[in-house]
């Protein structure tokens, strides 16, 4: 089977009720034909430093940005094909260039700095990338349900489907089973599609009779920022509970004013450490 190495496109994203997309399923049936992988599940790693410098900036919505990821079609074995993803987004449009290699290879070319079996310009091109971010390492899990179709008339039309987006920060490995935390709402798809030049009419129409408008999504930005929310959440958490602990031994020993004190002064030093922290997580 062959695979196709590099991408050019502009990409669209939209959030569907359960409805929405039976409605933009039904339009598509004159126009477009399921892709040759049908139903399947994608498994990715996302790479990025320790201190999150690519999806940061990336949610910043720069001009210019860049992630790199490897990605499986289903749950990956040592020897099995997967892909190590260089995806580059100027102006809204999106680039993408990729290398097949075994999963074992891979890693050992990412996180050991091995070289790989195969050289090309794109193995050059991500070596920079390895070279221009120090310290990368696997960021996060992500896996999803996807159904991909195809234009009938242009073949560079392509509409995919995402349901069950699952993310984790722990095991991560496409050697291990699918499972994790979901991302979006029960019942919602993200759509996206996927076009070389101008959108077709018919699709244009659907998506405006149905009241479906593009929207910005990123399945590793809404990751990471709930990632983030939980972080702070324990962390207040922690503030909380030292403050009450303090009030609570300062009323044993000295009264009102002794609970007073030491409670405000648990909740300055929390505060302080939630700040540290805060300032280390974003």
């Amino acid at each position: 089977m062959s695979y196709q190495d590099i991408f050019k496109r502009y990409e669209m994203k939209y959030m569907l009720t359960k409805e929405q997309k039976e409605l933009v399923l039904q339009a598509m049936a004159e126009y477009m034909k399921p892709d040759e992988f049908g139903r399947s599940t994608i498994c990715n790693i996302y790479f990025d430093t320790p201190d999150y410098q690519l999806i940061k900036r990336s949610l910043e919505k720069p001009v210019y940005k860049e992630k790199l990821r490897v990605r499986s079609y289903g749950k990956a074995k040592e020897d099995g094909t997967v892909f190590v993803e260089l995806k580059k987004k100027y102006k809204g449009v999106v680039y993408k260039r990729r290398i097949s290699t075994s999963e074992k290879e891979a890693m050992a070319y990412l996180m050991q700095g091995e070289e790989l079996s195969k050289q090309s310009q794109i193995t050059d091109e991500i070596s920079y990338f390895k070279q221009m971010y120090q310290g990368l390492q696997p960021a996060v899990y992500l896996s999803y349900d996807r159904e991909a179709f195809y234009g009938v008339e242009d073949r560079d039309l392509r509409i995919t489907f995402d349901e069950n987006i699952l993310w984790r920060k722990e095991d991560i490995s496409l050697c291990a089973e699918v499972y994790g935390t979901p991302i979006l709402e029960p019942g919602c798809a993200l759509m996206e599609i996927k076009i070389a030049s101008a959108m077709p009419m018919w699709l244009c129409r659907v998506l405006s009779e149905n009241g479906i408008f593009q929207t910005s999504f990123s399945k590793y930005g809404r990751a990471y920022e709930t990632m983030v929310a939980e972080q702070m959440a324990a962390a207040e958490q922690n503030v909380n509970e030292a403050a009450a602990e303090a009030a609570s031994a300062a009323q044993r020993i000295g009264g009102t004013t002794g609970q007073t004190v030491a409670g405000q002064a648990a909740v300055q030093n929390g505060n302080r450490r939630l700040g540290g922290r805060r300032t280390r997580i974003a």
